[in-house]
C-alpha cells in the first residue's frame, strides 16, 4: 500500500544529478594546480548552499586574499565544458521515480540552492524538466538552506502543506532545512555518510532512488 503524501520536493545536485562529485573533481583539479591546501573540507561544508555562501565558506577557510573569484570562474569553465548539453551524470533510479510520482498524481517540486537558469538547462537537458510542476532555486529566496524557506515555497508553490511532502536529501543542510520546514525528510547520502543528526532528522535514510520509490510503494 502506498504511503499517504501529497508532494515530493527534490533536491538536484547530488540527488538527482551526480553533479556535487563532478564539481568537486574541478576543484581538486584546482587545488592541485595551485596547492590549494585541504580543499575536500570546506568544499564538503558548501553542499546544499547558495553560491553566495560557498563564497563566504571559502574566503573564511583561506582568507581575505584569497582568488576565490577566479578559481570559481575556471572550475565553472570546466564544469561546463565536460557536463553542458545532457552529458550530467544522472542519478540511478531518476526517470523510473518521477514517472512513478507524476502516473500516481503526486505534486512534484524542486528546491536547489543552484541558481535557476542553471537548473532549468540542466533539467532540459536530461529531458526530465517537464516532470516538475514548479521549479523553486537559490535565487528566490532570501534565506539559504538550513533554513526552511526554499522548502516552503515550493510546498507553497504546489499547494501542499509541508507535513504532506517529502524531501528528498543528500547534504546536511539540505535535510536540517527540510526538517525545520516540518517536511518529510529522506536522506540519500552522496559525498557525505549520514551521521547521528541525520538519523534523527531524516525520516529514513535510504542508499539510492530505486531505494526511495520501494519506500514510497
Amino acid at each position: 500500500m502506498m504511503r499517504d503524501f501529497d508532494a515530493v520536493v527534490f533536491d538536484m545536485d547530488g540527488v538527482i544529478f551526480d553533479s556535487e562529485r563532478a564539481v568537486l573533481e574541478c576543484w581538486l583539479e584546482l587545488a592541485d594546480k595551485y596547492a590549494i591546501p585541504n580543499i575536500m573540507e570546506p568544499y564538503l561544508a558548501c553542499t546544499g548552499t547558495t553560491m553566495a555562501r560557498t563564497r563566504e565558506i571559502m574566503m573564511e577557510t583561506y582568507g581575505p586574499d584569497f582568488p576565490y573569484d577566479e578559481y570559481a570562474a575556471e572550475a565553472s569553465a570546466m564544469f561546463h565544458e565536460r557536463y553542458d548539453d545532457g552529458r550530467l551524470p544522472m542519478k540511478r533510479g531518476v526517470r523510473e521515480l518521477l514517472e512513478y510520482l507524476k502516473s500516481h498524481g503526486k505534486r512534484i517540486a524542486l528546491a536547489s540552492s543552484t541558481r535557476r537558469q542553471t537548473v532549468v538547462n540542466q533539467l532540459r537537458d536530461a529531458k526530465i524538466l517537464d516532470y516538475f510542476d514548479e521549479v523553486v532555486t537559490g535565487d528566490m529566496v532570501e534565506r539559504s538552506k538550513p533554513e526552511p524557506d526554499i522548502f516552503l515555497l515550493a510546498c507553497e508553490k504546489v499547494g501542499v502543506a509541508p507535513a504532506r511532502a517529502y524531501a528528498i536529501e543528500d547534504s546536511y543542510n539540505g535535510i536540517r532545512a527540510a526538517h525545520s520546514g516540518k517536511l518529510r525528510p529522506i536522506m540519500v547520502p552522496d559525498l557525505l555518510p549520514a551521521d547521528a543528526e541525520m538519523k534523527e532528522l531524516a525520516e529514513v535514510v535510504l542508499e539510492d532512488l530505486e531505494a526511495v520509490l520501494a519506500y514510497l510503494l
